[in-house]
């Protein structure tokens, strides 16, 4: 009787070891020393911004996303990223399935009535991507009979159109669609904000081929969506980005990701990030 206890208590024991150590392997969602994990919504398609490529993930809002991380106690390690595609961003944030989005996300009046913003840690424009020797672009004012590329649906199609009715509107499934036939001729001009336009001049294929036209025509509040009413975490992130600013982790994650396509962020960069409430 005596041996067939022990004998279970041995059992046992075996088995919560066994527990344990399933226990600790965790994907990355937390880690020994007692880290964090978050889960953070990015773009998976935009180069130079937030990019997947098989299972590392790049661009400037990752390199914020990993700054902000860290200061709130979470190691690289223990991010998992999440694909927040434009209309799909508010949901995600407020059904938990992210703890916050950083993905070329304007802030907006209309936005803010669903969730919380931290930032603006980046102010963009939208702004024209044209061929590397093509000077007969300008602006929107000399779109004029040209054809225009953008995504189907796109607001910033839509300004340009009411902006200059004689223009010649395309529109595709993708960016990256509209890349490729400016390049090859198809189309005269890309537009949508002018970081995004960056990234892909400064892919490999692009390099040297394609140039942003450098004259914003609208502004564009870049901030990282919470849940609503989050006031601590906001102010949380608020410092991150104001130190990731003054330590010069911005201007580097720019440089790094934007730069090689000439790329110069406008007069109103780097922010201030607002007051949170």
């Amino acid at each position: 009787m005596n041996a067939r206890r022990l004998g279970a208590a041995a059992a046992a024991a075996t088995l919560a070891l066994t527990l344990a150590a399933c226990g600790s392997s965790d994907g990355g969602s937390g880690d020994s020393s007692g880290g964090k994990g978050l889960k953070i919504g990015i773009k998976f398609d935009q180069p130079g911004l937030g990019l997947k490529k098989g299972s590392e993930f790049t661009g400037m809002d990752v390199d914020v996303a990993k700054y902000v991380a860290k200061a709130l106690g979470t190691a690289e390690g223990d991010i998992t990223w999440v694909q927040a595609p434009s209309a799909q961003r508010e949901t995600l944030i407020s059904t938990g399935q992210v703890d916050m989005v950083v993905a070329t996300y304007s802030i907006t009046d209309a936005r803010k009535e669903k969730i919380s913003f931290a930032g603006p840690y980046f102010i963009a424009g939208q702004d024209l991507l044209v061929r590397a020797d093509d000077s007969s672009i300008t602006g929107p004012d000399s779109l004029a009979g040209k054809k225009l590329c953008s995504v189907t649906g796109s607001t910033s199609a839509q300004n340009v159109k009411e902006k200059v009715p004689g223009v010649n509107l395309q529109e595709f499934g993708t960016y990256s669609e509209c890349v490729a036939a400016l390049a090859s001729g198809a189309i005269d001009a890309l537009t949508t904000d002018d970081t995004i336009l960056a990234g892909y001049a400064a892919q490999d294929q692009y390099k040297g081929k394609l140039k942003v036209v450098g004259k914003p025509f609208s502004t564009e509040n870049y901030g990282i969506g919470i849940k609503k009413g989050d006031t601590a975490m906001c102010q949380k992130i608020t410092d991150a980005i104001k130190t990731m600013i003054s330590d010069g982790s911005w201007q580097k994650a720019v440089d790094s990701n934007l730069g090689p396509a000439g790329y110069k962020p406008g007069a109103d960069n780097p922010p201030t990030p607002a007051s949170c409430s």
